[in-house]
């Protein structure tokens, strides 16, 4: 306890804070140089992920994971004790490479779920947990003791930089944190955003001048994607317990689709609002500026004592909840100031090399590379939904590009606008968007019909033939002739029907829950449910 608390006061230390930004600020001079001299040049593009989820026990409650599943490869720890993260390496986009992303993820997934099912857990595939630990939710989150004038929750991992991350959020929020939910108005900890959880796949471009234009049309398209991702409607359960039924339809209208949203950019806020859409950007050295000019809020306690000015040594994991990627190993400082770099879409410096057709290395590659961080979609319900989702952001962001679409003429604020409308409203979201003719249009079978159409272009441009793109895109594609087009009108609906039957509103959340957690043990793809 006294070296984590120790390690926490050093990461506070405004001195070893201006050590570090000075670091941050020497790395980004050279990594410009860099990218100028071709060093993040990649010859391929790649596809990667992460997949975030949480563990339930027989009953259902959310439970604390094993420190033993983090020994499976792939699986990682996040904030919360119930969270773990499933990661893949990259593969070249391909038939071959988006098959290997599905086997590799389903081979993590069963290892995990055998892992967990000796203690009768299990890995649950879900934007948020909706029903509770026996504590119940509020105290759950807010459980936790101060030492020594540093707040230490119970159910965070007890990582420094965590610690140091929370303790300067909750400083420059008076010690609470607002939320401004129906039900949930504030909050003892940032550990509030361990409710939520998220997929987020990756794209390695080969030029990384392309970076900045890649990244302006990524905005674009979040609200369009999201419509059809949408899986986070209800808090749990428990929040709801003094909610008459009667006021039913008063709650669904003041709850978004995508309660992830407003929950990670309120429990993450410092007072700058750094989780945000991105404003576009020109060049990839202004972006590196950006990175390296936003507002530090810790020294990371692993880069050294005196922030390691002078030194090579430290990690570079960087985001609240452990969602940050490795940076490049020659930039931990630029690497760790990204992670809390919190926008929607960002890039990510360095990584892996990309596996090829054959499952190897490929040839020529570095780890020196630059791509796409798409953060803005929830944890889908399957895995099918989960490959088909990052084959979708993949083709999309490369069809633009090879269309010569005009969507980046979409403006900047209608891109914003249209994001939210989706968190709002999910699949009946006022979507904004540019046709191929430079039509701006609001009609969302057409910019359904676009966005399909432009990921199938993309996907054959990056060579992946007819029925692999249609293996991966179909179930995703088929929820718009579905019962329901995402999986928080499923949810939504199933709660409407419950009540309707005579429960409580926190009994027709649970019953959806559990409903809902048996379909993804299932396996089939959301469309079909």
């Amino acid at each position: 306890m006294t070296e984590t608390t120790d390690a926490v006061r050093a990461a506070l230390d405004p001195d070893r804070r201006a050590a570090f930004e000075r670091r941050v600020d020497r790395e980004a001079e050279s990594l410009r140089n860099d990218v100028a001299a071709g060093a993040f040049d990649a010859p391929d593009f790649a596809v990667g992920l992460e997949l975030e989820g949480y563990v339930v026990d027989a009953d259902g409650r959310l439970a604390a994971a094993p420190e033993s599943l983090f020994e499976i490869d792939g699986c990682s720890r996040e904030l919360g004790v119930h969270n773990a993260e499933i990661h893949t390496a990259p593969d070249v986009v391909s038939d071959a490479g988006l098959r290997q992303q599905y086997d590799e993820l389903r081979g993590i997934y069963d290892d995990i779920q055998r892992h967990l099912g000796e203690s009768d857990r299990r890995f649950v595939l879900d934007a948020m947990w909706t029903v509770p630990p026996e504590s119940g939710t509020r105290q759950y989150l807010s459980a936790g003791t101060a030492t020594d004038g540093i707040f230490l929750a119970d159910n965070m991992r007890p990582v420094p930089r965590y610690v140091a991350l929370d303790q300067k959020i909750r400083e420059a929020n008076g010690g609470r944190i607002g939320l401004g939910l129906p039900g949930y108005d504030d909050a003892r900890s940032m550990l509030v955003e361990s409710l939520a959880t998220s997929m987020q796949p990756h794209l390695q471009l080969p030029d990384p001048t392309d970076i900045p234009r890649y990244l302006n049309v990524a905005t674009r398209t979040m609200g369009p994607i999201l419509s059809l991702t949408a899986n986070s409607p209800f808090l749990p359960a428990d929040i709801y317990d003094d909610e008459p039924v009667s006021d039913l339809v008063e709650v669904f209208a003041q709850t978004p689709h995508e309660l992830r949203i407003p929950i990670f950019e309120r429990s993450v806020d410092e007072g700058t609002n750094k989780c945000r859409v991105p404003r576009d950007v020109a060049s990839i050295d202004e972006l590196i500026d950006r990175i390296a000019e936003d507002p530090t809020l810790v020294a990371p306690p692993d880069l050294g004592a005196d922030g390691n000015e002078d030194g090579d040594e430290g990690g570079s994991r960087g985001d609240s909840g452990g969602k940050g990627d490795p940076g490049s190993e020659r930039y931990p400082a630029f690497g760790a100031k990204r992670g809390t770099y919190w926008r929607w879409v960002r890039p990510v410096f360095g990584g892996e090399i990309p596996r090829g057709a054959d499952g190897a290395p490929i040839p020529g590659a570095s780890e020196e590379s630059v791509r796409i961080e798409y953060r803005p979609l929830p944890t889908q319900p399957t895995l099918r939904d989960t490959v088909g989702v990052q084959a979708l952001v993949a083709g999309v962001l490369r069809g633009v590009d090879v269309a010569d679409h005009p969507l980046a003429t979409l403006s900047w604020e209608d891109a914003r606008a249209s994001f939210y409308a989706a968190v709002d409203d999910g699949p009946d979201a006022d979507l904004r968007w540019v046709t191929q003719d430079g039509e701006q249009t609001g009609e969302t079978e057409a910019i359904y019909d676009d966005l399909f159409a432009l990921a199938r272009r993309g996907l054959d441009a990056l060579g992946v033939g007819a029925d692999a793109t249609e293996w991966a895109l179909g179930p995703i594609e088929a929820r718009r002739d579905a019962a329901h087009t995402s999986p928080s009108a499923w949810k939504r609906t199933r709660v409407r029907e419950a009540v309707e039957d005579g429960a409580s509103l926190p009994a027709a959340i649970s019953e959806m829950q559990g409903e809902y957690v048996e379909r993804v043990a299932g396996g089939t793809p959301f469309a079909q449910w």
